[in-house]
């Protein structure tokens, strides 16, 4: 299969290693009781993870992190992960994409103060907040507003579906500071937990991927002093979608991560399971299913792992981080659902695992851009 493609390095294969074990060992068995849990934070799986390192892995060392920020690594390490569980992995990592812009738009001594603490041993959550109500895909259109006072600014407004709301301790906020000009005002702030002003409403009941626990965050003139913007003012849109560019390549990874399990469990059914005399992988229908589930996960690491390649050349990666992200979101919807066909009737059942990892590939198709707004993307820088 592609894994065998690309040569890797011997750490890359030691920390490939280090992380398919933790899924197998501390993910996967606890993956069904976490989701039928629905909002309770899986804290216990959490610390175990921050305790190998796994939280802190993608942050720079001189932060206290494991130094492996380039694209392709982490990109190893999410399959791996998200091969245990979607939900799990994404929020193991998900710190990540707290720091990002940090570490993009802010100075030495805000990432210090904000990106160090979640490389500790007990490390903080963090989380990002973009979406809103009424702006979910067109990201300049964000309404909340930040007003210059005496000494920083008051943010009013709300964000909606923000990943670990409630349980995290930091938060980026990307508001705007001169109302109606779209990407030009748009302007990221850090704040934290107990702020006044800063409110957090009940989390969100979700279809799959429960790990995670996602809430609505409501500003009502929260004061922010200047010290917590991150960058100048404007500078946020630039930020977020260099986020954006980086995360779609990462939540690539995850989904072939998804895509894979759904295959090798399939896979495994299909040799055991007798209709007709016959292991029910030796009939065509479900032989040829399996093949195209193969095709379709092997394709998806191609194409994350060419974008990871170009990202970590320091190039452009707005195309391949989209094609990346559309393709192995739709293989992981469309693997997930022929693993379900594949076990038939067990497959709809909740003793299985497939019918989770179902409704778990539906969020990779909408968050951080919907697969309609990534054939957007590429087809715009097609015909550009």
């Amino acid at each position: 299969m592609a894994a065998n493609l690309v040569e890797l390095s011997v750490e890359q294969r030691e920390v490939q290693r280090l992380c398919c074990e933790f899924a197998e060992r501390e993910i996967r068995p606890v993956s069904l009781a976490v989701d039928a849990a629905d909002t309770d934070m899986p804290w216990d799986v959490w610390h175990k993870a921050a305790a190998l390192g796994l939280t802190s892995l993608m942050l720079p060392a001189q932060l206290g992190g494991g130094g492996m920020e380039d694209a392709f690594t982490q990109a190893l390490v999410q399959e791996e992960l998200c091969f245990g569980c979607a939900g799990i992995g994404n929020l193991i990592t998900s710190n990540g994409f707290f720091a990002k812009p940090v570490l993009v738009l802010g100075n030495e001594e805000q990432a210090r103060r904000w990106v160090e603490p979640l490389a500790s041993e007990r490390p903080p959550l963090g989380a990002l907040a973009s979406t809103e109500p009424g702006v979910g895909s067109d990201a300049a259109a964000i309404t909340t507003t930040a007003a210059r006072v005496d000494g920083g600014y008051l943010l009013s407004g709300q964000k909606s579906w923000v990943s670990n709301a409630g349980p995290a301790d930091f938060y980026v906020v990307f508001a705007t500071v001169a109302p109606g000009t779209r990407s030009k005002g748009i302007t990221a702030f850090v704040l934290e937990k107990g702020d006044p002003g800063f409110g957090i409403g009940p989390p969100i009941k979700k279809m799959g991927q429960r790990a995670i626990v996602n809430a609505d965050l409501f500003l009502e003139d929260c004061f922010v002093p200047e010290d917590r913007r991150l960058g100048d003012e404007g500078e946020g849109f630039r930020g977020l979608m260099r986020t954006f560019d980086h995360s779609r390549i990462t939540l690539g990874a995850a989904a072939t991560g998804l895509a894979r399990a759904a295959l090798e469990y399939a896979l495994e059914y299909a040799k055991t399971r007798e209709q007709f005399g016959k292991p029910i992988g030796e009939h065509q229908a479900v032989g040829f299913r399996l093949a195209d589930m193969a095709v379709r996960v092997d394709a998806s690491r191609l194409l994350v792992w060419r974008a990871a390649r170009r990202a970590d050349a320091g190039k452009d990666v707005s195309l391949e981080a989209a094609m990346a992200k559309l393709h192995a979101s739709e293989a992981a919807m469309w693997c997930t659902w022929a693993a379900v066909q594949t076990l038939g009737g067990w497959g709809y059942s909740r003793e299985y695992p497939v019918e989770k990892w179902m409704r778990d590939a539906k969020l990779e198709e909408i968050e951080e851009g919907t697969s309609d707004i990534q054939r957007l993307i590429i087809s715009r820088l097609l015909l550009a």
